[in-house]
């Protein structure tokens, strides 16, 4: 591990919620199909042989899901979590694929390797502590190739907007599908607020133009999660 070890709560992704957390994310799949496949459609234009990082790989999904239309393509997989990588190890393992990827136990600024040609990080932005959210990006940042891609869905919301308690409406119907309790849904607002580090989509943005990046770009929203791409300046 490293000096940002803060920048995702490894603890929570333990033996259980990674056995376990395809399962629970299983009523949300029309929402991951769709943010995987404007994810394909955004890096469709990567050289035959590109090479892609995914940070806070988990149980491998966005590997999966460019893997099969891409046979070329390599990827270097990093998460903190050695549970969720022992899963995503298995299933890229039954689908073939495992050979075409190397997996890390760390964080991004674990990642000895440069040059990538696109980077995926998929929800896991608002794990990361706002004090160390700067470093994050400007870490995937150095990582990239000139031109290259980067590629992120966040949690991303104004929490002290007037239609904030309508979102976080809207936001316990998802965690109602995924099987929530009444007392996890009640404490939603203090998970968003005091547990995750939801920060506004202007706030992103600035962010990422300060690590570098250009051509920021909205693709995808679905209630709270949105995803944005960009190129390395």
């Amino acid at each position: 591990m490293t000096q940002h070890a803060s920048h995702t709560t490894a603890g929570f992704f333990n033996a259980d919620m990674a056995a376990g957390y395809d399962q629970r994310n299983a009523g949300l799949k029309p929402i991951g199909d769709c943010l995987h496949f404007l994810m394909g459609m955004v890096l469709e234009d990567l050289p035959p042989d590109a090479r892609i990082l995914c940070v806070g790989v988990g149980t491998g999904a966005e590997i999966l899901a460019l893997a099969g239309a891409h046979p070329g393509w390599s990827f270097t997989g990093v998460d903190p979590s050695a549970e969720m990588l022992a899963v995503g190890r298995d299933r890229l393992g039954a689908a073939g694929v495992l050979g075409r990827c190397r997996l890390v136990h760390g964080y991004v600024d674990d990642v000895a390797d440069t040059g990538f040609d696109a980077v995926v990080s998929l929800l896991v932005a608002h794990f990361v502590a706002p004090a160390d959210r700067p470093a994050f990006y400007r870490a995937i940042h150095d990582r990239l190739r000139p031109g290259g891609r980067f590629v992120s869905a966040e949690i991303s919301a104004d929490l002290d907007a007037a239609a904030a308690p309508a979102m976080i409406d809207d936001w316990r119907l998802v965690h109602a599908r995924m099987g929530a309790d009444a007392d996890a849904l009640a404490a939603l607002p203090a998970m968003l607020r005091d547990v995750l580090a939801v920060v506004t989509p202007d706030r992103t943005q600035a962010l990422w133009r300060d690590a570098g990046f250009v051509a920021t770009v909205p693709f995808f929203q679905g209630f709270m999660i949105r995803a944005w791409h960009a190129r390395k300046g």
